[in-house]
């Protein structure tokens, strides 16, 4: 079981990365929060009625943006049509636990060290900075559906 995530204050993310607070902004940040590994249609489908004017067209810019800005990391993984977001945490270094039957998503923390916590055996002289590691499994529901 994973340990909850900090409590964020969107607004005072947004101006420490330089960005203007908007509705459309807070309401993305607290979208993604509110469902971590969330696609851009997920975040849209959470703020349309409340920001009943915002397109999804903005809301892609503004995920786009906030990765930018280092405020959302942007998940991608195999098998998933569109890319997933998440709220970035300093210090954060997880990785990630995918069902191949569902498509559930969930953190899981780094096995070994500090980020990043995955040497390769040849780096051909690069500084690493980031070890992505998908494990891809079978969630408990889809064992016991595919058993029965």
């Amino acid at each position: 079981m994973s340990a909850p995530a900090p409590v964020v204050d969107m607004p005072q993310r947004l101006r420490d990365a330089g960005l203007r607070v908007t509705a459309q902004r807070v309401g993305v940040l607290d979208a993604v929060a509110a469902r971590p590994h969330a696609s851009a249609d997920t975040v849209f489908a959470g703020i349309r009625d409340a920001l009943p004017g915002v397109a999804l067209a903005t809301v892609h810019s503004i995920l786009h943006d906030l990765t930018a800005a280092g405020i959302l990391r942007r998940v991608s993984l195999p098998d998933v049509g569109s890319a997933l977001y998440e709220i970035q945490h300093r210090d954060d270094n997880h990785h990630h636990v995918q069902c191949v039957s569902c498509g559930r998503v969930e953190d899981v923390a780094c096995a070994v060290g500090s980020a990043p916590c995955l040497h390769p055996s040849h780096d051909h002289g690069m500084r690493i900075l980031e070890a992505a590691v998908t494990y891809r499994a079978l969630c408990p529901d889809c064992e016991r559906n595919s058993n029965g």
